[in-house]
């Protein structure tokens, strides 16, 4: 109990911190703004910490099944710092800023073409100031795809080399808490269908993205210019909700899998799943 407790409670203070990076990067934030984002993250911090300290679970996917969401977050972390080192760069240069946003320009630059997520967020610049805001967010864009892809690699690896999940039991209920295998047809075709699912829809969600919120940097582009902090987050949501729908996608039909290998195998492995 104890050291459940202790683990949850650490995982809800490095919550916090990623929902507080932006504002401990950046040079500056209004008061405004840092009382919303200290908020933001007690309730996530909060929120984290009663789930994973209850032995029930509610609306966390794969949290008994590391290093799935060890993964997502890392990625997260390290996306949002070296975006508000992009943003910061403009005002605050470093070597190391320029550096990332160098990276990141030339790694956005492949994104750059006709009717691409960056187009569709932003038009080709025109002026001086909408060249920066152009510059920024294609920097942005190319850290965060360069880091989401580079972790989504190294989870497909742990995957086709079997050690995920890891060796042990893998309970569907605890890890799965809004998945019912009992609704209606078989659960390995569920849950290969749900997995693809979540597969094609990652493949459309940057296409989507920039639609919903205004093309032509209706919405994207002043961001860029007025709220830096709401802008790291957007190119962050934008890029992540992607990489963290591949992710559920692969670990949905690895479970699959493992449950068919598990009907057509007269021998119980060491290493299963938890009987539905």
């Amino acid at each position: 109990m104890i050291a459940r407790l202790t683990g949850a409670a650490l995982r809800g203070l490095l919550v916090a911190l990623l929902v507080a990076t932006p504002s401990l990067v950046l040079p500056t934030v209004p008061a405004d703004t840092a009382q919303v984002v200290a908020f933001v993250a007690i309730a996530c911090a909060i929120l984290t910490t009663i789930e994973y300290g209850s032995s029930c679970p509610c609306l966390f996917e794969f949290r008994e099944a590391a290093p799935f969401n060890r993964i997502r977050y890392s990625a997260t972390l390290l996306v949002v710092t070296l975006i508000s080192l992009v943003v910061r760069h403009h005002d605050a240069p470093t070597g190391f800023s320029a550096l990332v946003t160098s990276i990141g320009y030339v790694v956005g630059g492949l994104f750059d073409f006709p009717y691409s997520p960056l187009r569709l967020a932003l038009s080709r610049p025109d002026t001086t100031e909408a060249q920066q805001v152009f510059e920024a967010i294609r920097a942005a864009m190319g850290v965060a795809t360069l880091v989401y892809g580079g972790f989504l690699a190294l989870f497909f690896a742990e995957i086709r080399r079997g050690r995920w999940p890891r060796a042990g039991s893998f309970n569907v209920w605890i890890n799965l808490p809004t998945f019912d295998p009992t609704r209606g047809g078989d659960v390995v075709s569920r849950l290969d269908r749900d997995g693809k699912f979540n597969i094609l829809v990652g493949l459309a969600l940057p296409l989507l993205v920039p639609l919903v919120l205004g093309a032509d940097g209706g919405v994207i582009g002043g961001l860029a210019q007025s709220e830096p902090q709401a802008m790291v987050w957007t190119v962050t949501i934008w890029i992540g909700m992607p990489f963290s729908l591949f992710m559920r996608g692969l670990a949905m039909q690895r479970i699959a899998a493992m449950i068919e290998t598990r009907r057509s195998d007269s021998t119980p492995p060491q290493a299963g799943l938890v009987p539905l």
